[in-house]
């Protein structure tokens, strides 16, 4: 285990969290919860940014008759969000450990008192050997002012805790120089910032509770945060020991460093 790594941000998106049904998968938040207590007894905290909460909600109440897309996204988040801190809680109980929930808007991270404010409870919370579990504060966000995705969110708080990994889960291996789905495409191991591969990028269609981020999202946030000297991987959730492997070092996904 690499010594020198003490804290990674983990972002796990909705598309690895749920089935092609929506649903949401026990078996891959155990599976994100194991590997948090294996670098946990390495003693590296990890931060963990989870979206679902809107798809969680969704399970719930199925469809609604509100017709604004804002209110509806608000109410389904609102209701998912408990249930999906309650799987967190069972889950790392199980393990032997403590989370907590953090929610947080856009001005949160404005420089002044709300960030102050929120590096004080990142701090406080990780002295205490707890797990933060970080999402938007969909309830009550504006939707001039929100996080472009859980993406942007999870890089902000990685420069916020001084983070030594960002790790962006996603439902493909990392970025190829082509479509992921063709043979001839090859995954990138390593990106240095200063290379185009914007070029590679394929646009995909989502529906509505499945996430705002897309591979073009995690691109420029993945090149941004290494930019920040906070090296940087874009990798598939759903492979097994996944997080592990990457701060083992191995060939796992798409590495992003600085020029």
């Amino acid at each position: 285990m690499n010594t020198e790594i003490k804290r990674v941000v983990v972002k796990v998106g909705t598309n690895v969290l749920t089935n092609k049904d929506n649903r949401i998968l026990g078996p891959v938040l155990r599976e994100l919860v194991r590997q948090i207590s294996v670098l946990y007894e390495e003693d590296i905290m990890v931060i963990l940014v989870s979206s679902g909460s809107a798809m969680a909600g969704m399970e719930i109440l199925g469809e609604t008759t509100i017709k604004d897309k804002s209110i509806r996204r608000q109410v389904y988040s609102s209701v998912g969000q408990p249930r999906m801190m309650r799987h967190y809680y069972s889950l790392f109980n199980d393990y032997g450990m403590r989370c907590a929930q953090v929610l947080a808007t856009k001005r949160d991270f404005d420089i002044g008192k709300h960030r102050e404010n929120m590096i004080n409870c990142y701090e406080g919370l990780l002295s205490e050997g707890v797990i933060p579990i970080a999402n938007e504060d969909d309830a009550v966000s504006l939707t001039m002012s929100m996080f472009s995705d859980n993406d942007e969110l999870a890089s902000l708080v990685a420069e916020l805790i001084d983070a030594d990994r960002l790790i962006i889960l996603s439902d493909t291996d990392g970025l190829y120089n082509g479509h992921p789905d063709d043979d001839d495409s090859k995954l990138l191991n390593t990106v240095v910032t200063n290379q185009n591969v914007e070029k590679y990028v394929q646009a995909s269609d989502k529906k509505e509770g499945e996430g705002r981020g897309g591979m073009a999202s995690k691109l420029k946030i993945a090149k941004g945060t290494a930019n920040k000297n906070i090296p940087t991987y874009i990798a598939n959730g759903k492979r097994e020991n996944v997080i592990v492997d990457i701060i083992n070092n191995k060939k796992v996904g798409t590495k992003f460093i600085s020029a």
